[in-house]
């Protein structure tokens, strides 16, 4: 099925490593034009600069810190100069923690929804009027977050209020044709040789339906769908994507 994503211009935050990345690369590859966000320098982002080259122009790997409110501001004009607006934006910038909750301290607990709720919130409302009507947005959620987890209460909440985020949002800029989704990957391996150990990685295969680990490009491959039109009458909704856990 040709989801016909050549030539739309999306953000993607986060993306220089693991899903992101894979995310970021899948869009240049349907030939789509994409800016890519990441925070650090380093070979991650240079690497993808790279990657992106040989897949083509019109791509740009941007530097910014989502969590300030200033830089997602500058990262939302960098999009407008390099693709003069956008069609798709992927939220895929988060963070995992984990700690028991007698020992949680109100800074973690703060730091956590920053980054995986309220930098969301962030990139979305400075992002929205460059987004084109009938547009996508997608976050990229957890099924830990809902399914729940011990000792990850703060990330269990972050990730829960996305979907509160998401459906509302979902109702607001529907009259606009804007749809706004979420991709909740579980447990996925995104580099050789990573992942959770073997003794759990059995376990945690043991638990699937399909009895396997995911990869990020599976995770892309949702993203992408949700991103085309052929997914021109899906909203507010929540993708699995963890092999039937």
């Amino acid at each position: 099925m040709d989801l016909a994503l050549a030539g739309k211009r999306v953000l993607v935050t986060g993306g220089t490593r693991g899903i992101g990345r894979e995310t970021v690369l899948a869009f240049a590859r349907a030939g789509a034009r994409v800016v890519a966000c990441h925070r650090s320098p380093g070979e991650d982002a240079d690497g993808l600069a790279r990657e992106l080259k040989a897949l083509g122009d019109g791509h740009r790997v941007v530097r910014a810190d989502v969590t300030d409110a200033a830089e997602v501001a500058a990262l939302a004009q960098a999009c407008r100069e390099a693709l003069g607006g956008l069609d798709v934006v992927v939220n895929n910038v988060g963070i995992d923690a984990r700690s028991p909750l007698h020992e949680l301290t109100a800074a973690e607990f703060r730091r956590v929804l920053e980054t995986n709720l309220t930098c969301g919130f962030t990139v979305i409302q400075a992002a929205l009027p460059l987004l084109a009507d009938g547009g996508s947005i997608v976050n990229i959620g957890a099924v830990a977050g809902y399914r729940g987890r011990p000792e990850s209460a703060h990330y269990g909440a972050s990730k829960t209020a996305l979907t509160g985020l998401t459906r509302s949002l979902a109702k607001e800029v529907g009259k606009r044709g804007i749809r706004v989704n979420i991709v909740a990957p579980g447990v996925i391996v995104t580099e050789p040789g990573g992942g959770p150990p073997p003794p759990v990685a059995d376990i945690i295969r043991g638990m699937t339906a399909l009895g396997d680990l995911g990869r990020g490009e599976d995770v892309a491959a949702a993203v992408l769908f949700l991103a085309s039109d052929v997914s021109r009458y899906v909203t507010g909704a929540t993708v699995n994507v963890d092999g039937g856990i």
